[in-house]
């Protein structure tokens, strides 16, 4: 049986434990990389969330990844190269770190836009937050040992999102805030 999927309540101090990534990782990327940024559940406020800071770092290019490989394993970060995703390079915590996820994707892709345009969303609709957190406490309960059915079974849920999330940026022009790190 695997690790169960656990949605606890927004803990006040998730912010801070990307804050202190971000400011390490920028100090160890420097310039190479364009964005730092802290996207998932834990980087909206008030949403409950599996207790996992997910990173994301926009690079230029996925190739050659002299830019970031080397920095981020020499940080203790370590490579997951049998990720299935191709766009996005992928990395997990340092043995006896927070569950700490780091996902490099090209600047100004699709895949890296996506999840700055889905926080961005729902920093500013509270009720799209909460209908999210309901979607993922009842997957989650339906799925409590089965990682792959739980993000399957909310996906429809984030494409709906999403849809609502495009619409607004249609409407509003908009564009992601600075880099966080």
């Amino acid at each position: 049986m695997g690790e169960p999927v656990e949605i606890v309540p927004y803990d006040p101090a998730w912010p801070a434990i990307f804050a202190r990534w971000g400011e390490h990782l920028r100090a160890a990327l420097g310039d190479a990389v364009a964005r730092i940024d802290h996207i998932g559940s834990t980087s909206v406020p008030g949403l409950a969330a599996k207790p996992v800071i997910d990173i994301q770092i926009s690079v230029a290019s996925l190739e050659p990844t002299d830019t970031f490989l080397g920095p981020l394993t020499g940080m203790g970060f370590l490579y997951r190269a049998d990720n299935p995703e191709q766009t996005k390079r992928y990395f997990r915590e340092p043995p006896g770190q927070h569950r700490t996820h780091v996902h490099v994707r090209q600047l100004g892709s699709f895949s890296q836009q996506f999840p700055l345009l889905f926080r961005d969303y729902l920093r500013c609709h509270t009720s799209a937050a909460t209908e999210y957190a309901a979607a993922k406490r009842r997957c989650a309960a339906k799925f409590r040992y089965d990682r792959p059915s739980y993000v399957r079974a909310k996906d429809p849920f984030v494409w709906d999102i999403i849809r609502r999330a495009d619409a607004w940026a249609q409407d509003t022009g908009w564009l992601p805030d600075p880099t966080d790190a």
